[in-house]
């Protein structure tokens, strides 16, 4: 099963955050995620007033840093994914 955003609503890949202890030991962070991740879909961008569509500023495959809230959480399979609106795209990490 596939996911599409519609509108200008972008579907990304949290990154998890790893917790380390104070004796250097790397504990798997389950629950924190940070606010970054892949972009893996893209919608067409919304609809303005005059008629045309909105242009996307990301691509599938982009770094993206996201507001810290917002967004909503879905899962598809064993994947977590969050849908966000582009206003809620902070910025793309470049390479």
């Amino acid at each position: 099963m596939a996911i599409r955003p519609l509108g200008d609503h972008v579907l990304v890949r949290q990154k998890k955050e790893d917790e380390v202890t104070s004796f250097g030991l790397v504990l798997a962070g389950d629950q924190k995620k940070k606010p970054e991740g892949e972009v893996i879909a893209v919608g067409p961008g919304k609809i303005l007033e005059n008629g045309t569509r909105s242009q996307m500023d990301v691509k599938a495959g982009d770094h993206v840093v996201l507001k810290s809230w917002g967004g909503d959480d879905v899962e598809v399979g064993k994947e977590e994914y969050k849908i966000v609106s582009q206003d809620d795209i902070l910025a793309v990490v470049e390479k």
